[in-house]
């Protein structure tokens, strides 16, 4: 059985290891110099949670590592394992009225599971639903991302998610769609389906990509979502092309090695049943 409440039942990361040992010492430290040294404090660390992520790319896995008290959030369903005595509440991150934004409009899951690390820090493995690489972006005040829908799988606790109309970031007058905006400061984690490639955008430089390759963008980057072929729908259709995004650096963009959609309208026609 394992012990009840105990969170150093199993060896943590390196890192975690390396910061409880730290902070041993510094108790010890103080209790020889005569002084009552301070519990660590369940407050968070400054600096972004640290991602090690394997089985790349095809079938990547993140290990999220956490400090002591440290939050993590996660897309609902996403979580492979943790490390024993991490705590998990599943809430509805920012408001019903947010989070039914986030599941109707961005393409995430209503609730959003937070994962807190015990005393002695802790580790979430964490996996995209399709197979494909992950990446981790730093997130700054200054530098907002933009993240397609069902891209976004966890991020720290500086970093706020909340679902946006890209629209308003416009290259020649189109319609944008709905995304979800990371906002703040530290990491977000993001799953592809496929390999990631990042287009490394100079001022003014542009580029078209398929909507449904696109994973994610800076805020630098203007977009405008689009018909393939403009103003004739049925030359989208004969192309095989439905929607495209422009895109005008300068600023990275991410995007995908596979469609999710092509898989979806490939299985419908292969296997024997309709979507209704």
């Amino acid at each position: 059985m394992f012990p009840v409440g105990s969170g150093n039942t199993n060896p943590v990361p390196t890192g975690a290891s390396v910061r409880s040992s730290a902070a041993r010492a510094a108790r010890a430290g103080g209790r020889r110099s005569g002084r009552m040294a301070a519990e660590p404090s369940p407050t968070i660390r400054e600096d972004p949670v640290q991602v090690q992520v394997r089985h790349q790319p095809s079938f990547a896995v993140a290990r999220c590592l956490l400090a002591p008290g440290e939050p993590l959030r996660v897309e609902s369903g996403a979580m492979l394992a943790t490390s024993w005595g991490v705590q998990i509440e599943a809430s509805v991150q920012g408001g019903l009225l947010k989070g039914l934004k986030r599941a109707a409009l961005g393409g995430e899951s209503l609730f959003v599971t937070t994962y807190t690390a015990p005393q002695g820090g802790g580790w979430v493995d964490v996996a995209a639903n399709l197979p494909g690489d992950i990446v981790t972006v730093g997130i700054t005040p200054q530098a907002p991302f933009f993240i397609t829908r069902g891209c976004w799988i966890a991020n720290s606790h500086g970093v706020e998610i909340e679902t946006r109309f890209a629209g308003a970031q416009n290259l020649f007058g189109g319609e944008g769609g709905f995304v979800i905006q990371a906002s703040g400061e530290g990491d977000v984690v993001l799953g592809a389906y496929g390999a990631v490639d990042t287009l490394e955008l100079a001022p003014g430089e542009a580029v078209t990509v398929d909507s449904g390759h696109v994973v994610a963008y800076d805020a630098s980057v203007q977009s405008r979502l689009r018909r393939a072929v403009e103003g004739r729908s049925l030359q989208s259709m004969k192309s095989g092309e439905g929607f495209v995004f422009d895109f005008a650096g300068p600023g990275r963009v991410m995007i995908q090695a596979r469609n999710p959609r092509a898989l979806i309208s490939w299985l419908t026609a292969e296997l024997p049943f309709s979507r209704g």
